[in-house]
């Protein structure tokens, strides 16, 4: 075996020694390289009691080298493959999770937010390349149709304009927006809790087989790895760091996606969230996350999103504004003269001048150009608002003698 297997042996098998994110391994590692914190792991050499208990307690279940030489054979038979940080595909900006640190948090799930030593990867995509320009999509498993649907936008948006949808191919909002970004032909990324053979939900086994085809399935765990509940915390970690913001749409109180969010403000990534329905449940723990987190930024499509994580001045969104009319480009003379005017009949220039406050010359000269602008029209009697235009189908029936619709 060559030393660079060696060392990707060395990996896996700390994966399974160790949940993925255990700081104390990633230090180990850091100092001594993978081959020689194996050995000092297995040898009882831990700094930490915990880590000590527990590679006790996988040793005792087999041995961390064979183990991990069966979950390569398992991997190959798969068509998945390894990605380590000697590999050109890695994506170099999980390395900002070694900074990582959680405030105000005591579970250890919460704390174990180290760099990833590995990760299993189904589909052709480099993915380093795949993460490189990407956005991540999460949410509510118990959606609602509001949610799956601004989900789908957004996934079919980012996509459209060439950025990698990544999600955590759950129910609801991570389905809406993988499904999203594969009907715009777009990238889609899955990083999954669990072995790539054992995809979890399996209700969405359909929906990974084609994001294998066209993007990635993409986890820190080896084959046959179950999708135990810590794991999805410890995951998230990954889709934080990994993208360059993450998107809440739909969140209860107790959620797993504001989570995320978190620990993407935490990683300095962009952490925003799309406004739900105050009376809705799904939107509660969405909009506390806003209310608490002043560095969130609501969003409402992708336009706001792409100004958030683009480039500086190139991706701004457009201003909201309301149907552009007719009088926005008059001046205040003008648009004074034409409020003055009453609903109905016509009034005489002197007293329409004196109503809008123009003196008389001015008067003139604005209802001019206001009768150019089919707005006014000129009586015998004064000036009065032009009748409104007809609806052109209403138009076309009464020049041919037919009746309106």
């Amino acid at each position: 075996m060559s030393a660079e297997e060696e060392r990707r042996l060395a990996r896996v098998a700390l994966t399974w020694l160790a949940e993925p994110g255990t700081r104390a391994v990633h230090h180990l590692v850091e100092r001594h390289g993978p081959v020689a914190t194996v050995d000092l792991l297995l040898n009882g050499g831990s700094p930490d009691g915990w880590l000590h208990t527990t590679v006790a307690a996988r040793s005792a279940a087999g041995d961390a080298r064979a183990v991990a030489a069966e979950a390569l054979e398992r991997a190959d038979r798969l068509g998945a493959r390894l990605v380590t940080p000697d590999d050109e595909e890695w994506p170099a900006q999980v390395a900002s999770l070694a900074a990582l640190r959680l405030p105000d948090v005591s579970r250890r799930v919460d704390c174990e937010t180290a760099p990833p030593l590995c990760f299993w990867v189904r589909g052709s995509w480099p993915l380093g390349e795949a993460l490189d320009r990407s956005v991540a999509v999460v949410g509510a498993r118990a959606a609602t149709s509001y949610g799956q649907h601004v989900a789908t936008e957004l996934g079919y948006g980012l996509a459209e304009r060439d950025w990698t949808v990544v999600s955590g191919g759950a129910f609801g909002i991570d389905a809406a927006a993988h499904r999203g970004a594969l009907t715009a032909g777009g990238l889609t990324v899955a990083v999954l809790a669990c072995g790539l053979d054992r995809p979890y939900p399996m209700g969405n086994a359909a929906l990974f087989d084609r994001i294998a085809e066209t993007g990635l399935l993409v986890s820190e765990w080896p084959p046959g790895a179950e999708p135990l509940r810590p794991r999805f915390l410890i995951r998230n970690r990954v889709i934080a760091a990994g993208t360059r913001g993450t998107v809440v749409v739909e969140a209860s109180a107790r959620s797993g996606a504001t989570q995320t969010a978190r620990r993407a403000i935490h990683s300095n990534r962009m952490a925003m969230v799309v406004p739900g329905p105050v009376t809705s449940a799904m939107s509660v723990g969405a909009h506390e996350f806003l209310r608490e987190q002043p560095k969130a930024r609501l969003v409402t499509g992708v336009a706001h999103v792409l100004e958030e994580v683009g480039r500086i001045g190139a991706d701004l969104a457009p201003l909201a504004r309301g149907r552009q009319r007719a009088t926005d480009a008059l001046d205040d003379e003008a648009r004074s003269l034409l409020e003055a005017l009453p609903r109905r009949g016509a009034m005489g220039v002197d007293r329409l001048s004196a109503r809008a406050g123009v003196d008389l010359r001015t008067a003139l000269r604005k209802l001019s150009l206001l009768e150019e602008l089919s707005m006014v029209v000129r009586r015998d009697d004064g000036y009065a608002l032009a009748p409104p235009a007809k609806p052109k189908r209403a138009a076309a029936a009464e020049t041919s003698g037919l009746p309106g619709t």
